[in-house]
């Protein structure tokens, strides 16, 4: 009798477990961003018609001609099929010293769709191409 009853109990111990484990494995994986180290971007200058691939390190600052491009984050996100690669980057313009503003460029780059939030410039226009 005694034997039955710790038998018993094991076996809800056994089951127990059994369930909390199935549960854990059942649940989607949370969506994975990879954050990487490097932003690039593609660079057109509208009067020469050349375009300049330049590699971006997150979190320092790079002269370009008369801009200073600094890229603070970088992800490529894992959707279904279709990945998006995205990047905060933050341009100034160190040619017009009476500029009010301080970044004629400050935000989010989407890699698929560059014209949600375009860069507004009147010799260049910036793309992201990818992240790594």
């Amino acid at each position: 009798m005694i034997q039955s009853k710790k038998n018993i109990q094991s076996g809800k111990v056994n089951f127990l477990f059994f369930l909390v484990y199935f549960f854990l494995i059942s649940q989607p994986l949370p969506l994975i961003a990879n954050e990487g180290r490097f932003a690039e971007i593609k660079i057109l200058d509208k009067v020469s018609s050349k375009t300049d691939l330049l590699k971006l390190e997150i979190g320092k600052e790079l002269k370009f001609k008369g801009l200073l491009i600094k890229s603070l984050k970088c992800k490529n996100s894992e959707f279904d099929d279709n990945p998006e690669i995205t990047a905060y980057i933050q341009v100034k313009d160190m040619t017009n010293k009476d500029n009010n503003e301080v970044f004629i460029f400050n935000g989010w780059t989407f890699l698929s769709s560059p014209a949600v939030n375009p860069f507004d410039h009147a010799v260049y226009d910036i793309w992201l191409t990818r992240c790594y």
